[in-house]
């Protein structure tokens, strides 16, 4: 346990201290200070500050992630070479690089609220910082699970910026085209299913639906609501979103813990 703290700080510390992670920091900072200094308030920013979250977050994780995988495998093969488990290894890996991306993240709109924002904002910021949080641990786990399974540098990083692009465009296409295809069927179950098997999606739609124009979704704002606005519903998207988490890194943790590096 002792150990893992160590390689959990060491690399927490490590990326806190990139490039990386002040330009990230800086550009939260300055982009959400500036929504919200040339709006009405933090309410009417939302939306557009969440379109940048569900852009940004993902893709900064998922490239500086296998980035920082690819760059400390010498570090982590002499690592591998002390008494120590390979899952404490990766797996404080991991904890430390989400970590420090999360902590620049909340850092950059955290801030900037304190300065613009008011108490009565406060559920939408925590929605926003649990969404791009979570967003930030998935990602960063969907980084190292390409990175182990691609030795070739190249190729990790085109199935890594693949993945990101399938997440935030092609599977919104391939959703809709579903939905004109067969609109003549009931499809709320469907488009409730459809949209918990995409995090971004599923990130969306949890911080949309407390704003007033979730009204503005009419149909569609409809059904999402009539699920995940209830409790039941919430406690769902909650539980998929950590699956979110769990799955990838489970999965990552396997693989690095057989590979024959």
């Amino acid at each position: 346990m002792n150990n893992s703290l160590k390689i959990i700080k060491y690399t927490f510390y490590d990326t806190l201290r990139s490039w990386w992670a002040i330009l990230y920091f800086m550009f939260f900072l300055l982009v959400t200070g500036g929504l919200l200094y040339f709006s009405a308030g933090f309410t009417h920013s939302v939306a557009s500050i969440l379109n940048i979250i569900l852009f940004i977050v993902p893709l900064v994780s998922i490239v500086f992630g296998i980035m920082y995988y690819y760059n400390s495998r010498e570090f982590a093969l002499l690592l591998m070479a002390q008494p120590l488990r390979r899952r404490q290894l990766f797996l404080g890996q991991y904890l430390g690089l989400a970590g420090s991306l999360s902590l620049s993240f909340l850092a950059g709109i955290g801030l900037v609220f304190l300065l613009f924002g008011s108490m009565e904002a406060i559920g939408l910021l925590l929605m926003l910082m649990f969404a791009g949080t979570v967003l930030s641990f998935i990602f960063t786990a969907v980084a190292l699970w390409v990175g182990v399974q691609y030795e070739d540098r190249t190729k990790g990083f085109g199935i890594a910026i693949l993945i990101w692009l399938f997440a935030l465009v092609i599977y919104d296409g391939l959703f809709l085209a579903f939905l004109f295809v067969f609109e003549e069927y009931p499809l709320e179950k469907a488009a409730t299913g459809f949209s918990i098997l995409n995090p971004v999606d599923l990130a969306r739609i949890m911080v949309m639906l407390r704003l007033e124009s979730a009204a503005l979704l009419g149909f569609t704002g409809a059904v999402f609501n009539k699920f995940f606005g209830t409790v039941s519903g919430i406690a769902v998207s909650g539980f998929a979103m950590l699956l979110w988490v769990f799955l990838p890194l489970q999965s990552f943790l396997r693989k690095a813990g057989n590979k024959d590096f």
